[in-house]
């Protein structure tokens, strides 16, 4: 679908129908002569009776009709009698009614809105309007006027209104003077703002690049950058060398600059392990919060369970199994301790052992919770335990703040109300939402916590189930022995021996994993292709889009997540004369694709079946586009447990799923899963990605390439380094949090 011109429309506002404060969406009718156009998009403040000067494109709403969708709005202040008259008679300025407008325009004239901006006193001398009343005319309109005047500064930058009025919100009055001070305050600060694009203000302003706010800004950004990749923190030295060569100065003033902040605790210094290492205040905030927390909690034990060993013994009776010394093991600390890290491997029986630990906890009256960091693997955690399971953002009731953050409603100020919580997939839980979840537990309340320490650790940032693995404070209990019933599931079997650093079993012809020997990278994109097409769904029922998943260690090359899909999207749902389709920057989407979101979007609205609504869609979630309607730009996204409308724009966000990454699919589940195995690179091709990998398979585990890649992976056993302290605030003895 190609771009639509641009066009420039100019007219009167007749009607303001509707403005989002939050986000400047309006809805305004303007008349350009002899007709009413309705306007739509982000916009300054307008009123009735201003001027404005619309570019844009007609665009056709399935409900509403033809609209003019507006990408920049300038506004005009009236200047005739008239309309001045109009603009304060419509609302725009709150106290101000047509009685009052009327007066003060036919006592200022021409010169009422100056009068009422500039000089409050003029105004507080008229009849029924008190000073305090003139003044506060007089701030509404600078605010008015200032957020215009900022989106068409922003704007020169490529600076969207919408983030402009994110910016008003927050900085107020005066902000663009502000913001040619320090173009930097709008980077990290949930704007949307790039450091690249604050860089390019700033050249234009004449900052000079060793500016000091210039190299505060890139400190900061540095660390939150890595913080993106994992790391809570930074080495000092590192942190300084890597600024240094991003910003291009020497790194003598980076060292001087990062000293002043540590002096005045813009960022913080801690020794880990004898060396130093830096801190955004909110990083080093999050894993000392988490630390004391745990340690408080181990201090306050939960209510003792008695009669335990009765308790196992009559769970086995009841479901006609024997659990293993480890699995007693579990259950029992579960019951006598405060916290419990349960890991181990697939079919090593961490379920089973769950299963137990509810059953005995709701049996003795006790309220447990569960939860999982995503949808789906809280649809699994209900299914095999039998419980409701929910997501870790909806179990804390969360909401979102004017910058779009989450917001969570359960907090120490409104606990949960539980005896235990059990999250499952722990390793996928970064340190931010876990230092949410510990702020929410009441004194008192078990901390269950399960998963698979070696899994891939979480996309945000830290490495909570490992670090409290490690740290030796909290009791864990390692399920190691495969159950008869697992044993005969090569996967299971194969990840094991991966994990291990031994070769899988690559050659067996009578199992739930095959590999199939391909020596070209051609040949190996034809034969994964045609299995999601022809031979999977041919020989188990299996559908391309909800049973088979693709993955690939990596999003670039011939076998890369962009390349595999576009070739499976041409095979499983080509282009058709039935189907819309929308391109939208360098993807085109029609109807059928399967697609994921790869950001989280809090605004997005979606419903379910049952009636249930609410906001957001998150990174990972993966779904069909059951409708492209190009005249109201919306695509229609059925995910697994909820359906969403997005606009074209939102819909950047969205990726092809036909092939995701192993990265991506963590904390998912797929009945087939189909791994193209071919030479890449090191940092990309190590054993731990591979364990993932092929324990995201259910029942069917398809590898197609060369076996050295195999054995090239398995013996790789890199372990992605991530600079993270948690455990060494675990092992101090000092209450290392306090506010």
């Amino acid at each position: 679908m190609t771009e639509q011109p641009l066009l420039r429309l100019e007219g009167a506002v007749e009607n303001v129908v509707y403005r989002n404060e939050d986000n400047g969406y309006t809805v305004l009718e303007i008349s350009d002569g002899d007709d009413y156009i309705t306007a739509v998009g982000n916009m300054p403040q307008v009123s009735a009776g201003d001027k404005v000067e619309l570019t844009g494109s007609y665009t056709e709403h399935r409900s509403y009709g033809r609209q003019f969708s507006v990408r920049v709005c300038e506004v005009c202040r009236p200047t005739e009698t008239a309309d001045i008259l109009r603009y304060l008679s419509s609302g725009a300025i709150k106290g101000i009614g047509v009685a009052t407008a009327q007066r003060i325009v036919k006592e200022f004239g021409e010169a009422a809105l100056d009068v009422l901006e500039n000089h409050p006193e003029r105004v507080a001398a008229l009849k029924g309007i008190s000073r305090a009343k003139a003044i506060d005319f007089s701030a509404q309109l600078k605010a008015n006027t200032g957020v215009r005047t900022l989106m068409l500064y922003l704007g020169e930058y490529g600076i969207s209104n919408a983030s402009a009025v994110k910016i008003f919100n927050a900085l107020g009055a005066g902000c663009v003077e502000q913001i040619r001070e320090n173009p930097y305050m709008l980077c990290g600060a949930g704007f949307g703002v790039s450091f690249e694009s604050a860089d390019f203000i700033a050249k234009k302003e004449n900052l000079m690049p060793d500016s000091e706010v210039r190299l505060r800004a890139g400190l900061v950004y540095v660390l939150r950058h890595n913080e993106s990749n994992g790391h809570t923190c930074l080495p000092k030295q590192k942190l300084s060398e890597i600024t240094a060569q991003f910003l291009s100065v020497d790194r003598q003033p980076v060292e001087n600059c990062m000293d002043d902040m540590l002096f005045d605790r813009s960022l913080i210094l801690d020794t880990i392990d004898g060396k130093e290492f830096v801190f955004t205040g909110q990083m080093h905030l999050t894993e000392t919060y988490i630390a004391s927390r745990i340690k408080l909690m181990l201090g306050f034990t939960a209510e003792q369970i008695s009669k335990i060993d009765e308790a196992i013994s009559a769970c086995e009776q009841k479901d006609g199994i024997e659990y293993a010394e480890l699995q007693k093991q579990a259950i029992t600390a579960a019951l006598t301790e405060g916290m419990l890290v349960l890991t181990g491997g697939p079919g090593t029986g961490k379920t089973t052992t769950l299963n137990a630990i509810i059953k005995i906890l709701q049996s003795r009256g006790k309220t447990v919770l569960l939860a999982a960091p995503t949808g789906r693997a809280a649809q699994r955690m209900s299914e095999l335990t039998g419980n409701e399971a929910k997501t870790i953002h909806r179990l804390l009731e969360v909401s979102w703040d004017k910058q779009d953050n989450p917001v969570f409603n359960k907090n120490e100020r409104d606990m949960l109300k539980c005896d235990a919580l059990v999250i499952d997939e722990v390793s996928m839980v970064d340190a931010q939402i876990f230092e949410s979840v510990m702020r929410a537990l009441p004194l008192g309340c078990r901390l269950i916590l399960v998963g698979d320490s070696d899994q891939l650790p979480s996309v945000g940032a830290g490495n909570v189930l490992g670090d409290l693995i490690s740290s030796g404070v909290i009791p864990v209990v390692t399920l190691n022995e495969i159950f008869r019933q697992a044993q005969q599931s090569l996967i299971v079997t194969n990840a094991h021996k991966i994990v291990k650093g031994e070769m899988p079993v690559l050659n067996s012809k009578d199992s739930d994993f095959f590999f199939l020997y391909r020596n070209h990278k051609t040949v190996v994109t034809d034969v994964i292709v045609d299995l999601c097409a022809n031979r999977l769904p041919a020989a188990y029922g299996y559908s391309p889009f909800e049973n088979i998943q693709v993955l690939s260690p990596s999003k670039k090359g011939e076998l890369g997540t962009a390349e595999l899909n576009h070739k499976l999207q041409a095979r499983l749902n080509p282009r058709s004369e039935n189907k819309p389709e929308v391109t939208i920057g360098s993807k085109t989407f029609r109807t059928g694709d399967k697609v994921m979101q790869i950001k989280n979007n809090y605004d997005i609205r979606w419903f379910r079946e049952n009636g249930e609504t609410g906001e957001g869609i998150f990174n990972g979630d993966i779904g069909i586009i059951d409708r492209i309607d190009r005249k109201a730009k919306i695509i229609r996204v059925k995910f697994y447990d909820k359906t969403a409308s997005m606009s074209f724009e939102a819909a950047g966000e969205l990726d092809f799923a036909y092939a995701i990454t192993v990265h991506k699919s963590q904390g998912n589940e797929f009945d087939a899963v189909v791994i193209p195995m071919f030479p890449g690179p090191s940092q990309l091709y190590y054993r731990n990605l591979l364990y993932t990998a092929v324990t995201r398979a259910k029942k069917t585990l398809v590898l197609v390439g060369n076996p050295a890649t195999v054995e090239q992976m398995v013996n790789n056993n890199r372990r992605t380094k991530r600079y993270t302290a948690l455990r060494e605030f675990l092992q101090r003895d000092d209450n290392i949090y306090s506010t």
